[in-house]
């Protein structure tokens, strides 16, 4: 009986030995973090991988994911400086950064989901508050889209670290306008293309016209040039043929003959035709020229 007894209580006390040690050890794996604590107080913090002790019974541990994680916020309306309605669509990345804290302040992954939604949101309704619709709403690069975004990250990221969080980026997925708006922003955004297409119009006329102007005034002044030096060049060569002229009948019998030779010249261009016959009188300059050559 005394055999039994003791077999028995050496095999309980061999299942109390098992079960401390196995109360006492906890893993913690590469990518989180583990908090020991006593009476939800932390007491140590270690992000090292392997096998660590605790206190059985006494100790609990709580698990943080040390990888940066995403939380998709839910749709939600801010309202523009000109009083536009918007819908909102974004998300969030962000992680742990201080365990300790982070479990004091928050406690658990779905608070901190909840807190920066909250924190996102005002962050949002912020910033959108100071944009007009048609600031957020355009055609333009994103390089201004991007700075809204970097601002409400900036924002957003500050207030978080009172928790232990680093925010890595915010971004807007999609902007949605109310189906109210939509045919408002519609109406402006082509009646603005409109203008812009007119003033495009309208410039290029005026080049045209700038253009159109200046190549006439070009061609005026070359054609004006060109006749000018046509004339001169015209009255050069009647002077330098005068000058020949007067050089080669220097002499009243070279005048007399010339005289006789367009004499001649001008009786055979009006012999041209069929008729042959040709009436002058005696005082005639062209008679007096063919019966007194000399």
């Amino acid at each position: 009986m005394k055999k039994r007894i003791t077999i028995a209580g050496v095999v309980i006390l061999a299942l109390i030995i098992v079960i401390c040690l196995a109360s006492s050890i906890y893993i913690v794996a590469e990518n989180e973090y583990a908090c020991t604590t006593r009476f939800s107080k932390i007491i140590s913090t270690t992000d090292k991988a392997g096998l660590h002790l605790k206190v059985p019974f006494l100790d609990s541990v709580k698990y943080f994911p040390k990888a940066m994680m995403l939380y998709d916020i839910k749709p939600s309306e801010v309202l523009t400086a000109d009083k536009q309605n918007m819908t909102v669509d974004s998300y969030i990345l962000w992680k742990i950064s201080d365990p300790v804290l982070f479990y004091r302040t928050l406690g658990s992954l779905t608070v901190a989901e909840q807190r920066l939604d909250a924190l996102t949101y005002n962050a949002l309704k912020n910033t959108m508050g100071t944009l007009a619709q048609k600031d957020i709403i355009n055609e333009e690069t994103g390089a201004k889209r991007n700075e809204i975004y970097d601002q409400i990250a900036d924002n957003v990221d500050a207030l978080a670290k009172n928790y232990g969080i680093d925010v890595i980026d915010v971004k807007i997925k999609r902007f949605d306008l109310p189906e109210a708006n939509e045919q408002a922003v519609y109406s402006r955004m082509i009646s603005e293309r409109n203008q812009m297409a007119e003033k495009f119009l309208a410039d290029g006329e005026y080049e045209s016209s700038l253009i159109r102007n200046n190549v006439d005034k070009q061609v005026n002044i070359i054609i004006s040039n060109a006749n000018a030096q046509a004339a001169a060049l015209i009255a050069e060569g009647e002077q330098e043929y005068m000058r020949r002229l007067a050089q080669a009948y220097n002499t009243p019998e070279k005048q007399k003959f010339y005289e006789f030779v367009l004499a001649l010249d001008a009786l055979k261009k009006s012999l041209n035709g069929s008729d042959k016959t040709v009436i002058l009188g005696p005082d005639s300059p062209l008679a007096q020229a063919i019966i007194n050559p000399y």
